[in-house]
């Protein structure tokens, strides 16, 4: 398991930098196993998901060394993410059914094969063998991800749901957004018609013949959804809400780096009263968490909290939970007027922030969010597909 502090964080950047240009676009797609074979990946991701790391100063890292045409394919990744967000920002309600679908299935009758398949006991060497690297490590390579989705929806037949609910369980780097279409796109449903089918030589072929499993479907026709709403307009504004007197900081696992956050905004909070950081992971599904992911989350924070200082130079608070009280309670005990949060993007956090709103309404507290220019800069070219996004990466690194 990766560290889960910003000082490794940025030390596992520092190691990745000089292999981020071609060697990583020629190797990446390869998935060799555990240990040291990981070395054509950048292991970044679970930072990048907590913003331990920020897009901005990995991909600065990465240009600082090469060229954006010798790092481009890794540049792609970082702003893939980017453009999950922003596409499902302007869809929430792509979202929401998801979370109300995963609810219903878990709570109904299971389908059959699911159990097995959540044990790794399917009879596919390569899906079983996933699994078990998936529940105890947290992480899949990403070309993994794709295979183990399609026999997931196309082999076993089983909902996409409920495999987009294991793998947002199990992933240190389970972000709402990127693991969500990533399970819709594969299924067919993301880019209407157009699914991903994993075939036994693909696999063998990026295995380096670790796995050459039979049986796998020969066909991958789309699922069928009822449409959605139009697009929902972004918030056109970076800050949200009107900044008190006595303003205290209160940041979330969806962005755990103060420092950045505020440099964007001289002058905004003026003195930090004071500062609190809280998370709740088992947010992300209705059957919890891994003790992995438990415990990542956990450890981030208390590393966001000592790293986080308010005026007179006191580390944030971890409060116990993330619950409204708890938060108001934080609130009533510093008395403070106002409290700014990072802008969390659609997904459990951002849930979680809608019902805390009206709670310090309730006491006359006002709330404020701020959104990083990474976002707002990006997240407004992410209304199509990502190829059109594509298109603006190098117009976005130059501006970013």
């Amino acid at each position: 398991m990766p560290i889960p502090t910003r000082a490794a964080g940025l030390d596992a950047l520092d190691d990745f930098v000089p292999r981020a240009g071609r060697a990583y676009a020629r190797d990446r797609n390869l998935d060799l196993g555990l240990g040291p074979s990981r070395s054509n990946v950048s292991g970044l991701s679970p930072y990048l998901r907590h913003r331990l790391l920020t897009e901005q100063e990995v991909v600065g890292a990465v240009l600082d060394e090469h060229t954006l045409g010798a790092a481009e394919k890794f540049v792609q990744e970082v702003f893939w993410r980017t453009y999950w967000k922003g596409w499902l920002e302007q869809n929430p309600e792509v979202w929401r059914r998801y979370r109300l679908e995963v609810l219903d299935l878990l709570a109904g009758e299971l389908p059959a094969g699911y159990e097995a398949a959540v044990a790794g006991r399917t009879g596919i060497d390569a899906m079983d063998a996933w699994v078990r690297e998936l529940v105890d490590t947290g992480y899949l390579h990403n070309h993994t991800r794709m295979w183990f989705a399609s026999i997931w929806v196309f082999t076993l037949g089983l909902p996409w749901q409920l495999g987009a609910d294991f793998f947002y369980r199990h992933l240190l780097d389970g972000d709402a957004a990127s693991n969500t279409l990533s399970w819709r796109w594969v299924a067919g449903l993301q880019t209407k018609g157009k699914t991903y089918l994993a075939t036994a030589s693909n696999i063998s072929r990026f295995t380096d013949g670790r796995f050459s499993p039979s049986g796998l479907a020969t066909t991958a026709r789309a699922l069928d959804e009822e449409p959605f709403p139009s697009r929902t307009p972004l918030e056109p504004d970076d800050v949200a809400g009107v900044v008190g007197d006595r303003a205290g900081l209160l940041l979330h696992e969806e962005d755990l780096e103060a420092t950045s956050l505020l440099a964007e905004q001289p002058g905004l909070l003026g003195d930090v009263a004071a500062a609190a950081v809280a998370a709740d992971p088992g947010d992300r599904s209705p059957a919890g968490v891994s003790d992995a992911v438990a415990y990542f989350t956990s450890a981030a924070l208390e590393d966001a909290a000592e790293r986080t200082r308010d005026a007179s130079g006191r580390a944030a608070q971890v409060l116990t939970d993330a619950e409204p009280d708890s938060v108001v309670s934080w609130v009533l005990a510093e008395g403070l007027d106002t409290v700014v949060v990072p802008y969390a993007p659609i997904g459990p956090v951002h849930e979680r922030l809608a019902t805390l709103r009206p709670a310090l309404a309730s006491e006359g507290i006002a709330f404020v969010t701020v959104r990083r220019r990474w976002d707002s800069v990006a997240w407004p070219h992410a209304s199509r597909g990502f190829f059109p996004f594509r298109e603006k990466i190098p117009a976005l690194v130059r501006q970013l």
